[in-house]
């Protein structure tokens, strides 16, 4: 079988991907930044200060530049307060409710954020609706519906590296293994350095029989053990996912383990691993 050829700068991009981010990835569901120690949590609340304090900017590219950083440091209360403010001022746009659906999205407000979601789907952010929805319905556990929304996504926006791994871990926990394949296949070479990519690889490694290739995929970026358990964890939901569909079909689901390999296996200085980018040829056959 020929190998997908991946880039060369995947090994050094791949050895850079930060672990800390990879869990909140294994879900279709987007998180909350968070950060460690004083200084994220004083940047943030220096931003919250200087948004009361300071009068609103004075175009409407400048007021969105605003809301969009006060989201991207976690303010998403605070951001809906401006987006109202914004609104009244300028009137809705597509920016101002893809903002609004973020931020009411991140606040525990799904049907409000799906409505304005919803308002997108004849935009030029149709992607970002789609895919906002199928956050929603991942995050409900309604991986089936995931997968539909973020397909559409894919359709409107077919290199967006992000949409595509939602799309594959929506598949993959909706039972479909095969079909996350591509997907994440695409994820990977348009952004080897992402670490929800890397995660959603090592979970489809193990999703598809191929634990060892998991591990080493998973010493070669020295993922952190909760992050690595997280990962097992969903491989078992994959299973989960999978014999029910195989039941429901009236087909039986093989038996077979997919926690192969201890979560807790560290590479040592005398193990052979292979290098992340023949993994991932493997992966791609």
């Amino acid at each position: 079988m020929k190998f997908i050829k991946i880039p060369k700068q995947f090994s050094h991009a791949m050895r850079c991907a930060c672990a800390a981010a990879a869990l909140a990835l294994l879900g279709a569901c987007a998180s909350q930044q968070s950060g460690y120690g004083v200084g994220p949590q004083a940047e943030r609340e220096a931003l919250l200060a200087q948004a009361r304090r300071d009068p609103a900017p004075d175009t409407p590219g400048m007021y969105l530049g605003l809301i969009d950083r006060m989201q991207q440091q976690g303010l998403y209360f605070a951001s809906l307060a401006h987006i109202d403010a914004y609104e009244k001022q300028y009137g809705v746009s597509p920016d101002s409710t893809l903002l609004r659906a973020d931020a009411l999205r991140m606040t525990a407000q799904p049907d409000a954020s799906a409505a304005a979601y919803r308002e997108l789907l004849h935009t030029p952010l149709a992607a970002r609706g789609h895919r906002g929805l199928g956050l929603i319905a991942g995050g409900q556990g309604d991986f089936g519906r995931a997968a539909s929304e973020l397909e559409q996504a894919a359709l409107f926006a077919p290199t967006d590296a992000t949409v595509l791994s939602d799309l594959g871990y929506a598949r993959l926990r909706a039972g479909d293994v095969a079909g996350a394949r591509v997907p994440l296949m695409k994820a990977a070479e348009l952004d080897a350095a992402n670490p929800k990519i890397v995660s959603n690889i090592a979970l489809f490694l193990l999703a598809s029989g191929q634990a060892s290739e998991a591990q080493a995929l998973m010493n070669e970026q020295k993922l952190a053990l909760d992050v690595r358990a997280a990962i097992r964890a969903d491989a078992a939901k994959v299973a989960a996912a999978r014999s029910g569909a195989r039941a429901g079909a009236g087909g039986m689901a093989p038996a077979q383990s997919l926690l192969a390999a201890p979560a807790g296996t560290v590479a040592s200085a005398h193990d052979t691993i292979e290098p992340a980018p023949r993994l991932l040829q493997r992966f791609a056959q």
